[in-house]
């Protein structure tokens, strides 16, 4: 029988637990339980909820369970940066934050009276953003910390929960700005420069690691017997850039969800001046590799606008609101998607007209005009992130993969492929399930390779190629957000 493999994608909107079926050659992969992943706000604090997600998961292994199909494996990935803690006895201490919290601001203070960003990116080659996890750290109270036994991103977290081992995979472990990706291992300098405790790190496993069975009781509570717990790429950026469908060294790829993860794939990190200050992440993918990328503001932008119209009893759904985009008047006004207004959780619609009256632009009418707005920025962004990674790679790309949920908005794959003047290939959208699923194939034997891996994808998927259009516009408005970002209006 064709064995199956389970995969638990943890999204900022929603778990998904996923089933993958590789047959000749050729991955099929079904969502058979989705649950909401709904921050909650406690002591005046942004927190993840995870004894309700762990539920979540569990009630996906039920259902899969009662397929009575053979699993192999589960893996579970996430997002990077927050983190479990885990006291002596392996229990979780609350609680486990969201890196949206506004803590993170005395963290960078903290961090920076005992060293300064030169050394951090020397020593990590990850990018200054304050919600990475060595800011989280500093931010955390010495008692809690004294309590704590052992620290696991969240994607490992759940490993861990599945199987009894903990671990801290490779490409996960890269995203805390407290690993090396010269010497693949945690940076004991950063550590005790920020007094933290050496025992919170646990080893670093590469990619598509066997953990072992899943526990005993959870195999009894579920009904799932004889499944193994695989760390995959336990980072959801790592495990989609392993299903990128692509072949060749001529393609940048672009993560497209809430946000969007830009870059080209490497064998070694980038760790000059230019890509600090033109800040640029070195982030670690499967087999080693090196995910050499910028981390942008994307879909959340939509999504928040969305959340404050639902507030106010104006409920559109996301194919309403791009139909509503596509129809709008183009380049009334733009905005630039890294001015940090746009990261917390506030009123979006707000920040924008704010930051369009700011810059003497026209503010969006309706939401058509916001979700115009938001994605032909967004477009331009990229565009202009495209540029920097050529000048500091020293060559031109010639192609754009697009994956992730983003990849099925087909009006901002459109406005891509326009304002880079590229073909965007667009697919596959559950990238990151899929390439949980395919690591799962090559730790078990199944594939021998992430070239056979990609292979896969290319005949599993719809893959649609969009060709640029119409690109003097863009052009002329690209112009402009140069100007935005320079902050002249």
């Amino acid at each position: 029988m064709t064995p199956h493999h389970l995969a638990c994608d943890l999204g900022a909107e929603s778990g998904r637990v996923m089933l993958g079926t590789l047959a000749d050659r050729v991955l099929t992969v079904e969502e058979i339980h989705r649950f909401p992943n709904t921050p909650v706000r406690r002591d005046n604090h942004l927190q993840w909820d995870i004894p309700a997600l762990f539920d979540g998961l569990k009630a996906g292994l039920k259902k899969a369970a009662a397929r009575r199909l053979p699993v192999a494996s589960i893996s579970t990935d996430s997002w990077g940066v927050d983190y479990i803690l885990l006291d002596v006895n392996g229990s979780i201490l609350p609680p486990t934050f969201h890196y949206r919290d506004s803590r993170t601001v005395e963290g960078v203070k903290s961090a920076f009276a005992r060293t300064d960003w030169r050394t951090i990116f020397a020593e990590t080659g990850i990018q200054f953003m304050a919600l990475n996890t060595i800011y989280q750290l500093a931010a955390e109270e010495p008692e809690r910390l004294a309590q704590a036994h052992q620290l696991l991103n969240i994607g490992d977290g759940f490993n861990y929960l599945l199987s009894g081992i903990a671990r801290a995979e490779q490409s996960l472990a890269s995203t805390t700005q407290l690993y090396n990706p010269r010497s693949k291992a945690w940076s004991k300098s950063l550590i005790q420069t920020l007094d933290l405790p050496l025992r919170l790190f646990p080893p670093i496993v590469p990619s598509g690691t066997r953990l072992g069975p899943l526990r005993v009781e959870i195999a009894r509570e579920t009904g799932l017997s004889g499944i193994e717990i695989i760390a995959t790429c336990s980072h959801d950026t790592g495990a989609a850039v392993a299903a990128v469908p692509a072949s060749g060294d001529d393609w940048a790829y672009l993560s497209s969800g809430t946000w969007s993860l830009m870059g080209v794939e490497r064998a070694e990190p980038i760790m000059t001046d230019a890509s600090r200050d033109l800040g640029f992440t070195n982030e670690i993918g499967y087999g080693g590799t090196v995910r050499f990328l910028k981390n942008i503001i994307g879909l959340w932008l939509v999504q928040e606008c969305r959340r404050r119209w639902a507030i106010a009893g104006r409920d559109y759904d996301y194919e309403t609101l791009t139909r509503l985009a596509a129809a709008s008047p183009s380049f009334v006004s733009l905005i630039n998607p890294a001015d940090p207004r746009f990261v917390s959780p506030d009123d979006m619609p707000q920040n924008i007209e704010a930051f369009c009256r700011e810059t003497n632009q026209a503010v969006p009418a309706n939401p058509g005009a916001f979700v115009r707005c938001i994605l032909e920025s967004l477009a331009l962004f990229y565009r202009h992130t495209l540029q920097q990674i050529e000048e500091i790679l020293g060559r031109k790309i010639q192609r754009l993969h697009v994956v992730g949920g983003g990849s099925k908005n087909r009006l901002l794959n459109q406005f891509i492929a326009n304002a880079l003047n590229l073909p965007v290939i667009a697919g596959p959208a559950e990238a990151s399930a899929t390439g949980n699923v395919l690591v799962q194939a090559i730790a078990s034997g199944r594939l021998l390779s992430l070239a056979a891996a990609r292979e896969v994808v290319r005949n599993s998927t719809a893959i649609e190629i969009i060709s640029p259009q119409s690109t003097g516009p863009w052009q002329t408005a690209y112009g402009c957000l140069v100007k935005l970002l320079s902050n002249r209006p």
